[in-house]
């Protein structure tokens, strides 16, 4: 689901920030994680017109930014990490009025489902329930669970999202559990 096996480590190559070496990098960054970018996009953004917004928001930030990008850290967890301030401060900007309908991973409610055909799950119905689940978390906890969700290390994620190793590995547990429990029924550990 998320980028690990192709992902290149620039953190011993010179990072070149001429012109020509700008939009390469960036064609690259926008090729590469393109799909990770929609999806973090949608798990922050129910209204398509303005999770596309989003999405050249986050690109316009990709860009702007490329000249602090000097290897230190993957590109990877780079990209994630803007990616991350530019969809929580828009999530911040619009929850600020609808902040009391957000809920903590220990709080969230999935609702009900209508009957099942058999055991099989409906794989539409389950990604519009993850997608209903997401969208009223808590901007660190989405944060969180959108990057698990994206195959990140317990290590990234923390990077990314600015917080220690101890809380985000607890976010995951909670995120695990509460998709065990809530979103498969009868698979709970």
């Amino acid at each position: 689901m998320g980028i690990t096996d192709t992902e290149t480590d620039y953190s011993a190559l010179p990072v070149d920030l001429s012109d020509a070496g700008r939009d390469a990098l960036f064609e690259r960054i926008a090729a590469e994680y393109a799909a990770p970018l929609a999806r973090l996009a949608r798990a922050h953004e129910a209204d398509p017109s303005l999770r596309q917004d989003l999405l050249q928001e986050i690109h316009l930030a990709l860009w702007r930014s490329l000249p602090s990008f000097a290897g230190r850290c993957s590109l990877r967890t780079w990209v994630y990490r803007v990616a991350h301030n530019v969809a929580a401060t828009h999530v911040l900007r619009r929850s600020r009025r609808f902040d009391k309908n957000l809920v903590g991973l220990d709080e969230v409610e999935i609702p009900a489902s209508g009957p099942e055909v058999g055991t099989s799950v409906d794989e539409a119905r389950m990604l519009a329930r993850i997608h209903e689940l997401v969208h009223r978390l808590k901007p660190t906890d989405r944060e969180v669970f959108v990057l698990y969700l994206e195959g990140l290390s317990v290590n990234d994620i923390a990077e990314i999202a600015g917080l220690t190793q101890t809380n985000t590995g607890t976010k995951i547990h909670r995120i695990k559990r509460l998709l065990s429990e809530r979103l498969v029924p009868g698979e709970s550990s």
